[in-house]
């Protein structure tokens, strides 16, 4: 059976598959060129009956490898093979269902992921540990080079002025906070629902000296309260599900002094609503989910906030996950030592199926600017690239 659907679909690259009784199997033509070496004959059949679960699965259980690169493979099967209708009602009461991030199930999805041990992230990230789009303003970048100029980018949308207190949700391991105290000379408080990126950030600020001009608390962002010159937001607002859009937003703006201005960096859909694909949703991200803009800016209208600016990064996640893989890999053999085999190719196969998902399907990261009132803001975005170049900043010491 799976070698009929790869003979009718494939047709974009070229994929070479190696069964388990020894038949090698060529599809397609062209390039990417990708191999399939599948070693086990009922993971054939878990594959048909529930391809974008098992996928991830099978290969967790060592029952496939992919000797030409696991993130090749998977772009020549995303390449040809559609994914799940999100057209049908169905789908979309199980998609209500399946983000009901209330704030309970909220700390245990955080828990999930982000609780994992700080170390595991050192492998793989950045000096100054963002875990999230880099930008990449030249190719030839380091990933260092490109999540300071993420943070630059972010910097520049938030028009900062000194003295300003800014608002951080979803504040990760404290890297941007710090940056804007550093570079903006403003007051940062940085919120998180992770026990261990709290614990992390707050040492980091205090090891900066900064712990009087940045804050980070353990706290949802329903239960915050203050005001706020800015908010940003990088990352987090896929942990906030659609059931949730318009008090998030709502949030936002109770937290902004007038003339306030936010900025949210998410992952997005450029094309319709979709679901999250079920293994990321199992084994990585439980109530995540990537929105489409038309399911993001009717929530931002609802609570009389004002869309400012919306720019679209395509490919920057692809570089950046690409780069997180590479340092992965080389310390591959850790993971295996203080996890275990079935982690690490769960670990590398969650990388791989992101990459390959930012770089030729509907994902990408979003920068939307956000005001209560539009009066004072920049009519053009040449300042946020003029001055000197992204492509020019360089890295300090995290």
């Amino acid at each position: 059976m799976l070698e009929k659907i790869l003979a009718d679909v494939i047709k974009t690259g070229r994929l070479t598959v190696r069964y388990p009784d020894g038949r090698v199997g060529h599809y397609g033509e062209g390039s990417p060129d990708a191999e399939w070496v599948i070693r086990d004959k009922s993971a054939i059949r878990r594959l048909v009956r529930n391809p974008w679960l098992q996928m991830g699965e099978t290969y967790m259980d060592g029952a496939w490898d992919a000797p030409k690169g696991l993130a090749v493979l998977l772009e020549v099967l995303l390449r040809n093979i559609p994914d799940e209708s999100p057209s049908s009602l169905f789908t979309g009461v199980k998609r209500h269902f399946e983000q009901s991030n209330n704030r309970h199930a909220s700390r245990r999805h955080v828990a999930h992921h982000y609780d994992l041990d700080e170390s595991l992230f050192r492998l793989f990230l950045d000096r100054d540990m963002h875990y999230s789009c880099a930008f990449f303003a030249n190719p030839d970048m380091t990933l260092e080079q490109a999540q300071r100029a993420k943070c630059e980018l972010i910097r520049r949308k938030l028009e900062l002025k000194p003295g300003q207190r800014v608002l951080d949700v979803g504040c990760g391991w404290g890297g941007l906070a710090l940056y804007l105290a550093r570079h903006a000379d403003v007051d940062v408080t940085g919120i998180t629902l992770s026990k261990e990126q709290h614990r992390v950030a707050t040492a980091r600020a205090y090891d900066a000296g900064l712990s009087a001009r940045v804050q980070f608390r353990l706290e949802d962002y329903r239960e915050h309260h203050g005001l706020y010159d800015r908010v940003v937001s990088v990352g987090m607002f896929e942990h906030v599900g659609t059931p949730h859009y318009e008090t998030f937003f709502s949030k936002i703006r109770e937290r902004l002094a007038p003339g306030g201005l936010a900025l949210l960096h998410h992952i997005g859909q450029s094309g319709p609503p979709c679901r999250t694909n079920p293994w990321i949703r199992r084994y990585i991200f439980p109530g995540g989910y990537s929105p489409a803009l038309s399911e993001v800016i009717p929530a931002i209208e609802k609570v009389r906030l004002k869309v400012a600016d919306i720019e679209v990064l395509k490919f920057h996640y692809a570089y950046t996950l690409h780069e997180w893989q590479k340092r992965f890999q080389a310390r591959r053999a850790e993971v295996v030592r203080r996890w275990d085999e079935r982690f690490a190719r769960m670990w590398e196969f969650y990388l791989a199926a992101c990459e390959a998902s930012f770089t030729i399907g509907d994902l990408v990261v979003f920068h939307i600017q956000i005001a209560r009132s539009l009066e004072g803001l920049r009519m053009t975005r040449d300042a946020w690239y003029a001055q000197h170049d992204l492509k020019d900043e360089i890295v300090e010491s995290a």
